[in-house]
Formats: C-alpha cells, structure tokens, sequence
C-alpha cells in the first residue's frame, strides 16, 4: 500500500444535508454521537494500511480543517499524511472545482508531488466499512486500468444509482445514470460472476456504482486531459469503458450513501439496533476520531432504552428511547426523547454563564425541564427551553420556522438555535 494515494472528495455545498451544512461541509458533519462522516473514508484507509490521504473541500472548510489537523498526526519519521487541499484559484485555472474530476484535475500537480501509482478515489459522505487493500489487489491480479467498486442492489432501488454492465470476465462494457423502464431491465446482469450466491444474485441482479475507484496514475492523469469530463460518474467513466481495461469489484458489505436528511437520520438511528448493520464495537477495524478527555457520563435516575449514550453528558431524570445522544448532552428532568439525534456541545456552560442565561431568560445549551422530542436531530450547542414540544404532529415533509427546519418528516434544531420555552413544532 506504500505506492496508493487516496483522495478522498469532500462533496459540494451539501445542500441535500441543509441545514446541517449551513456552517460546515459534508465530511463535518458529526455522526454517532463522537464521529465526523470524514472519520469513516479515512479510517478504513488506515486499517488498509493507506497512509497517504488527500482530502478536497471546497465549500465551510473551517470545521473539517479543525478537526483533521487535531485528529490525525503520524510519526514524523513516517510518510503518512492526511492533508486536505481546499479550493483555489491560480494563474492557470481561475475557476473553482466543478465536479468531482475537475476537483482531482485541479489539484494533480499535488498528486503528482506524491510516491504513488495509484489513485484511489473516495466519497467523504458514505457509511460503511471496506478493506481497500482487497479492493487493489485485485485491481492488479486482473491488469485493470479502472477498477470500480459495486454493490448490487434489487430492482426496486436499481433506478437511484448509476448502473455498470459486465461481461463474463468482470469488465465493464456499459454505463447507464439512473435508469428507468426499459432502459433499466437492459442494465441487468447475472451477479453470480462476482461471487454473489444464486439466490442472492437472482434478489440483487443490478451492479450499482458506490462512487469509489482505483485508477492507474498515468491512466487517471490522461483521462482527466479532457476539459469536459468534469465529474467521474458521469464522463470519467463512461469514457474510460471504451478506452481503457475497466473492472467491476463486488462489495457485498453494508454501505449508505447519506446524502440526505432522511438517509443521515435513519443511518444513524440504526446505530441503536441490537445487532447494528454498521457497527462500532469492532476493536479490528475501529473508527478513529478525535481524542477528547471527558469524564464518563453521568445519568441520574432516568431511563434509557435501546440508545447510545457518548461521554461527557449529564442526563437528569428522563426518558430516552432509539436516541444517540452526542458529547458533553445535557438532558433536564421530564423530558422525553423518542428516535433523536443530538449532536451535543462543543463545550460545557460554566455555573455563571448559566446564571447569565437565566438573567437573560434564555436557556441554557442541552434540552430544558418537561420537554418531548420525536424524530428530530438536535445540532451542536443548541438551546432548547422548558416544556418544548419537538413531534411534528401535522407530518410535514419539508417546513422552515424561525428555529426549526423538516426536511423528510425530520425536524431539524441547527447549530447554535435557540428554542423558546413552550414552543410547540
């Protein structure tokens, strides 16, 4: 693995996670109660034995700066690094990044500056857990220029994702963008070839793109010679099948793309199943994040049911059901939390800034006395008074408050908002 750089794409504006991203890029955004989505790509590049990572942002790049530079730190007489290469702009592209091929394209001359002949490409904003130096070892076995990573997937879900076709030997021949009727039954093929059980294949008959690729370093730096291929699903790709020997690698493994509101959400909640699909507790293949010293959580005569607890958080006397509450939570005595997402603080309130919060009739950070919350996120340091009512009882689907936001039926408290006493969403 000394001779793979992975690059790993911090995504665009995010708008699909807003508000979530309103202050910060995707790769931010806190998951499980302790983690950032970043930690995901770059820990399984870590437990590969990849030590070589790039990471382009282009968009709120203040937070993921933060957190990458205080997370990850090799030994300085190792090679390894996890950089990340914002946006900009120079003599001889004025532009910002306008896909994700144009945002490798724009930084080559710092892969180029790399010991590597391979790139491996990845998504900042997917959940799962892959050795990668599986992925490229089969890249070389077969001689591949590209090689793709797949999931197959059935034919209720196939239309969401960019389709591959291959043939007998495991090479890509085709690629189709969300397709739909007839267009998708042509994309079918016999799963069978990757390895997948006859049952299996016959339940999940379409190969889909997970967005993640190993290229040759002269191969990817040719093909990104066109002006015009500008993103890799859509013309990198494409392009590469009928030019170059392109590979399809099966990942039977739990992946999520959560690119959404609802997909984050539920990602997240199924974090508290008894047997999660992604899971944790795996002292094999951990998920690193940044070290905190916090003290151990403190629950004082509550109840807690199916939820994750982080550490650092004083709970007083509540009911908590399928929630994951984030670091440094403080939850008040009453309230009732039913399948929510707290993301916590980013420090605790002194004992007089608390008396100033009281003199100024605001609330402190956490959740007030007598409050009842149900499918709801909660972002960092917000401010939730007494006896609030969170439950989206009409079922929106998509609503905008003074301090409040649903997207998929999911109310959303942002970062830093405040919510009145009584307030009823």
């Amino acid at each position: 693995m000394d001779n793979v750089l992975a690059v790993i794409l911090g995504g665009g504006q995010g708008t699909r996670l807003y508000p979530l991203t309103f202050e910060r890029s995707k790769p931010a955004v806190p998951l499980g109660g302790k983690y950032r989505l970043i930690d995901i790509p770059v820990s399984n590049c870590i437990n590969s034995g990849i030590h070589k990572i790039y990471i382009l942002s282009q968009f709120n790049s203040a937070s993921l700066n933060r957190h990458i530079a205080r997370t990850y730190r090799f030994s300085q007489f190792s090679s390894g690094f996890v950089d990340i290469l914002a946006a900009e702009q120079t003599p001889d592209n004025p532009n910002w990044f306008q896909g994700t091929a144009d945002a490798v394209r724009q930084n080559f001359r710092h892969i180029k500056d790399v010991t590597a002949d391979t790139i491996l490409i990845l998504s900042g904003d997917h959940l799962y857990k892959m050795d990668y130096s599986k992925f490229i070892d089969y890249h070389y076995e077969t001689g591949s220029d590209v090689t793709v990573s797949v999931t197959a997937v059935p034919a209720v879900e196939a239309s969401e994702f960019g389709l591959l076709k291959i043939d007998e030997t495991g090479q890509i021949v085709e690629f189709s963008e969300k397709p739909k009727g007839e267009a998708l039954e042509a994309m079918r093929v016999n799963t069978e070839t990757l390895g997948l059980k006859p049952e299996e294949a016959a339940a999940r008959p379409f190969l889909a793109s997970m967005g993640i690729y190993v290229f040759k370093q002269e191969v990817l730096e040719e093909l990104l010679s066109g002006p015009n291929r500008i993103d890799f699903g859509r013309e990198v790709i494409p392009h590469s099948i009928h030019n170059f020997k392109v590979s399809a690698y099966l990942f039977n493994g739990y992946w999520e793309d959560i690119g959404t509101i609802g997909a984050f959400f539920r990602a997240n909640i199924e974090l508290t199943d008894v047997l999660p699909r992604f899971n944790f507790f795996d002292s094999k293949r951990q998920i690193y994040t940044r070290p905190r010293f916090l003290p151990g959580t403190k629950i004082r005569n509550a109840e807690v049911h199916d939820s994750i607890i982080s550490e650092g958080c004083i709970i007083n006397e509540s009911i908590i059901r399928r929630s994951v509450i984030g670091i440094r939570s403080r939850i008040e005595t009453g309230s009732k939390l039913d399948h929510v997402l707290m993301m916590g603080a980013d420090d605790y309130e002194t004992l007089d800034q608390m008396k100033k919060n009281r003199d100024a009739n605001q609330p402190n950070i956490g959740i007030g006395k007598h409050c009842e919350i149900r499918r709801a996120i909660i972002d960092k340091d917000a401010r939730i008074g007494n006896n609030v009512k969170l439950l989206n009882e009409a079922g929106l689907q998509s609503a905008e408050g003074d301090f409040y936001v649903i997207r998929d039926g999911i109310i959303i408290i942002p970062k830093g908002a405040t919510v009145p006493d009584g307030s009823v969403v």
